[in-house]
């Protein structure tokens, strides 16, 4: 391993100039029990049956930007160079490009420059990375210092690092410059001004779903294409999200709400996406055409599982096995579904991580959900649930995603794998929600005082005691 190691460093230090930085929960269809206040929160983050009952108005195609994009028929058109341009003609690039390279290419024909591009790492900070990574499988580990560290590069740098750490680019025979170029342009389909859904978001599951292919119910029973499907999954789950929910683009009369029946928009659209830069780059090209196909739709299968409003039909079916007894990781679907639960457990995992990283998850997840709020207010749309700002806040929002959907799951993971790992993310889960609480009631006090300090005052009475910086000058 000493000689590969050494062939991957030097080819990734030769390969550091060629980057530029680029920079959910899942939505999908359920059929839900109103009883069931874990699937009413489900339908919260997006799950929607499109039925005619549901009252989704169609909205005028010109009503919002993401409308303007035809997704199907994206192409650039580039001149050949000087000579070809004095004859006239034109090279065209007939490819479809997902809607964030199609921005890029569109801002160069109208003459936008890009962003001034990164430069080299120097030594000190490529040092610090990789540093970083001999704790890649530690809990605690800081995706945010990491991505600045690797230049806004982590996914790249990360998920190179595991494939290579696995012995996987030697054992599949994977041309080193296909993967390059295919892990390039997973990174820069990821929309990197989304505040949640962008490449640091794909590195962080990949980060996490390594921590749990290391734990042993896994470890000793994972094979290595078992492993292989598994980080390509999780870096490609969330490929090229356009950073609104799958009612967005229901209501609005996206294409994609149509094409893929208002059934796993988002996720149907990660995983094509993702085979498309497989065949792009030929990354598997080599192999036998019935396994480069096999693993296409294994991988489809595990991205399809991150939908969140499938989250009751897969916990029930792992629930029964645990009580059964009856998973057999000897198994091959067995060991599928398995990883299915791990990466949904990767996918969700912001609130089992240390109290630094997890709030600066809520944070962003929440503000990307106001985002959306914010558009469908300024296109006259209705306001989706979680998305109103005036009316949700970051603690309420994170209360309701730990008690309804992630402390359910995360309770049946420790009962499959009952590791130190476990315990461990169950009780950064536990203290969060307890400081979410916490800032709750404090926020709560703060806004019941305002008020009753202001009339006290008014009426030419001595006010109460309030908290510093809440009194009025």
């Amino acid at each position: 391993m000493g000689g590969t190691d050494t062939k991957f460093q030097q080819f990734t230090n030769n390969r550091y100039w060629e980057l530029s930085v680029v920079k959910d929960f899942r939505r999908g269809a359920i059929s839900y029990d109103s009883s069931d206040q874990t699937a009413l929160y489900i339908r919260m983050l997006g799950d929607v049956r499109v039925r005619s009952q549901v009252g989704f108005e169609p909205e005028r195609r010109s009503s919002h930007p993401y409308l303007c994009i035809d997704f199907r028929t994206l192409h650039s058109r580039l001149s050949c160079g000087s000579a070809s341009a004095d004859s006239g003609t034109e090279k065209r690039v007939h490819r479809l490009l997902s809607f964030q390279r199609y921005l890029h290419s569109s801002r160069l024909l109208r003459g936008i420059p890009q962003q001034i591009p990164l430069h080299i790492l120097d030594e000190d900070y490529s040092g610090q990375a990789r540093c970083m990574l001999e704790k890649v499988g530690n809990w605690n580990f800081d995706i945010f210092l990491f991505d600045k560290l690797t230049n806004g590069n982590s996914l790249i740098t990360l998920t190179l690092h595991l494939l290579n750490q696995y012995g996987l680019v030697d054992l599949f025979q994977l041309d080193m410059v296909k993967l390059w170029r295919f892990l390039v342009l997973v990174q820069e389909d990821y929309h990197n001004d989304n505040p949640y859904h962008n490449s640091v978001h794909a590195a962080d599951v990949t980060q996490a779903m390594y921590c749990y292919l290391q734990e042993p119910m896994l470890s000793k029973s994972l094979t290595s294409y078992d492993i292989l499907l598994g980080v390509l999954a999780a870096a490609t789950h969330d490929l090229d999200h356009p950073g609104v929910n799958q009612p967005f683009l229901i209501k609005t009369d996206h294409y994609l709400a149509t094409l893929y029946r208002n059934t796993s928009v988002l996720e149907n659209h990660h995983w094509k996406s993702a085979v498309g830069l497989l065949r792009e780059t030929g990354l598997f090209s080599h192999l036998p055409a019935e396994d480069s196909m096999k693993m296409e739709r294994e991988l489809g299968s595990l991205i399809l599982a991150t939908d969140i409003s499938r989250q009751n039909d897969y916990l029930s079916r792992f629930r029964t096995h645990l009580d059964q007894d009856s998973l057999c990781l000897s198994t091959a679907s067995h060991r599928h579904f398995v990883l299915q639960m791990a990466l949904k457990c990767a996918d969700i995992c912001n609130p089992c991580r240390p109290w630094e990283l997890s709030k600066q998850w809520s944070e962003k997840v929440t503000e990307e959900f106001f985002q959306q709020g914010d558009i469908e207010k300024k296109h006259k749309l209705t306001v989706s649930p979680l998305c109103d700002r005036e009316t949700n806040t970051v603690g309420n929002i994170q209360i309701g995603f730990m008690t309804y959907v992630a402390e359910p799951l995360f309770g049946e993971w420790a009962r499959f794998s009952d590791t130190r790992l476990s315990q461990t993310m169950l009780g950064h889960m536990g203290l969060n929600k307890a400081s979410w609480g916490g800032l709750q009631q404090e926020q709560t006090t703060a806004e019941e005082a305002e008020p009753s300090a202001a009339g006290a005052d008014a009426g030419g009475r001595r006010s109460k005691e309030i908290p510093q910086g809440s009194r009025e000058s």
